[in-house]
């Protein structure tokens, strides 16, 4: 059975990673290390609490001495690190923390996996998980390759292209076992009700303001992240060492669009909708071009955007308890 350590997997792609992984019934045991930020929620996970296959560690990926530890203790075969604070609106009011946990804790990881798999690095697999958003913007036209030179434009991106070149160095200078994936905007079950899905599901279901930033056409590719998921642990079990690969969905939408789709499908009135001023440093258009992991690890999304939001929007509505629990510690 592999042993895993699994960073930020009380989050939402994290957490739903983990139950996909568990639930598929392959050999794997997961360590699963959070520090329970805002974003992270125990809660998620009450499906695997008690399963053998399955330990929660509580603790910050940037404490050198406990990430040790941990691999010194379970003698990890993999690392599969989502840890990271990943909201843009944050990072342009509070940069200083997502310089801390996404570059510095990184770091502390790479450096303790080289640590710990010295001389066996043939048999171990380090999979970083970042964002398309390392590549800046597109105009109306064309597609981020993994060979698109990063560009990004928040704090956000910017730390996470950071990070991205730490894990890349790490292969070129010591021939570290790194992978990178990049993904596009996911969406779905779990998901914390900041992001612009979630937030006007559940705003929606409250008949609360929906906001939406400029003209709401800003272009975004979407991505379920079940299929996120699927695709995390083949890049993890059959992608090449030291390769980049991007993860999309296929499924480009105006903000604008989406949030008059939620509106439809809840029987609320667009007139909820609300146009506030623009996010500072506001990227036009993200759209991935995914050729190179299907023509080289055969996966494609196979959740049309049409079933995914339909799934998402009854789980918010299914699980009430849920985020409304969230935005009471929110607002407390």
């Amino acid at each position: 059975m592999k042993k895993i350590l699994v960073t930020g997997g009380a989050g939402f792609i994290g957490s739903n990673f983990i139950l996909h992984l568990i639930q598929s019934g392959k050999d794997y045991s997961i360590v699963n290390l959070d520090a329970l930020t805002y974003a992270g929620n125990l809660d998620n996970l009450k499906q695997v609490e008690g399963n053998s296959r399955y330990q929660f560690v509580k603790g910050d990926i940037c404490d050198s001495g406990l990430v040790s530890r941990l691999f010194r203790e379970f003698d990890f075969d993999g690392v599969v690190h989502f840890a990271a604070e990943s909201h843009v609106d944050r990072s342009i009011t509070g940069p200083e923390q997502f310089v801390k946990t996404n570059v510095l804790g990184t770091l502390v990881l790479l450096q303790a996996a080289k640590e710990s798999w010295e001389g066996s690095f043939d048999r171990r697999r380090f999979l970083h998980v970042s964002t398309d958003e390392v590549y800046g913007t597109l105009g109306s036209e064309g597609y981020f390759s993994e060979e698109t030179p990063l560009s990004p434009n928040s704090p956000y991106s910017a730390s996470k292209a950071g990070s991205d070149l730490l894990v890349r160095s790490y292969y070129e200078t010591y021939g570290f076992p790194s992978l990178i994936t990049r993904c596009s905007n996911n969406y779905g079950p779990l998901q914390f009700p900041e992001k612009l899905i979630p937030l006007t599901i559940t705003n929606a279901l409250r008949d609360l303001s929906l906001p939406v930033y400029g003209d709401g056409k800003n272009v975004r590719d979407w991505l379920f992240v079940k299929d996120h998921c699927e695709a995390v642990e083949v890049v993890f079990r059959k992608g090449r060492i030291g390769q980049v690969y991007n993860i999309g969905g296929n499924n480009e939408w105006h903000n604008i669009d989406i949030v008059k789709l939620i509106c439809s499908e809840l029987g609320k009135p667009q007139s909820l909708i609300t146009f506030v001023k623009d996010r500072l440093g506001h990227d036009r258009r993200y759209a991935i071009d995914a050729s190179k992991i299907k023509n080289e690890l055969g996966w494609s999304p196979s959740v049309s955007f049409e079933q995914g939001i339909k799934e998402t929007i009854k789980w918010y509505c299914d699980n009430r308890s849920w985020w409304e629990k969230i935005l009471g510690r929110k607002s407390s």
